[in-house]
């Protein structure tokens, strides 16, 4: 992860394992955004019990962008500098539109995964790469969509068959929502996850717009 400049805009897409034994087998992933000037993080995911609360899973708050209860999260993609505002404001608008708000499952999804590949295919800028463990990435209810990174296709039959493929995603092949795959970060493979380096996508380049 890169050293932070002041008041620079950034936003990252992490994970971390989740508890008890659903751990074993998946994460929890989100997304973590920092607009120019900012000092906090806000963080946008999907909490399932937090909708014995409200009328929605989506949870929209200010807190360190590296943790999950006490777990250190792995960082999966990250855009920082000029232009990441563009970036931010259009993660704010996926969040509102997200269609699964008032659902949630944990297999095969729709989950906290199946938010953050939501926003990650509306922001195929962030060229996020998500883990075999992340089940709930290849739910949607389009039988042809992008894949979760936003790029490429994916063929799903609402997350339990399916295959994927992309510069980002690689080739991934889904059965009951166990993954399988290869790409440029290495291979992925159901409760381990990865075998190789997260890929970190390079630094953000969109030009901020002209000003008339």
């Amino acid at each position: 992860m890169q050293a932070m400049g002041a008041g620079e805009p950034v936003v990252q897409v992490w994970g971390a394992r989740t508890r008890g034994a659903k751990g074993i087998f998946g994460i929890h992933s989100w997304v973590a955004v920092k607009p120019s000037g900012a000092t906090e993080y806000t963080v946008y995911e999907v909490i399932g019990w937090r909708r014995r609360r409200t009328d929605t899973a989506v949870v929209v708050r200010k807190r360190p962008p590296n943790r999950w209860f006490g777990v250190e999260g792995k960082l999966y993609a990250e855009k920082r500098g000029p232009g990441v505002d563009v970036l931010i404001e259009r993660i704010g608008k996926a969040a509102a539109e997200y269609p699964y708000a008032r659902t949630y499952t944990v297999w095969p999804g729709p989950n906290s995964n199946t938010f953050t590949a939501w926003v990650t295919r509306a922001v195929p800028e962030l060229e996020a790469d998500l883990p075999a463990t992340a089940i709930g990435k290849d739910y949607t209810s389009r039988i042809v969509s992008r894949a979760p990174s936003g790029k490429g296709f994916q063929f799903s039959l609402r997350g339990l068959l399916g295959v994927a493929a992309s510069n980002v995603d690689g080739i991934e092949l889904n059965i009951l929502g166990l993954n399988f795959g290869i790409s440029s970060s290495g291979i992925k493979l159901p409760i381990v996850g990865r075998i190789g380096a997260p890929r970190i996508a390079p630094v953000m380049v969109v030009e901020e717009p002209a000003r008339t």
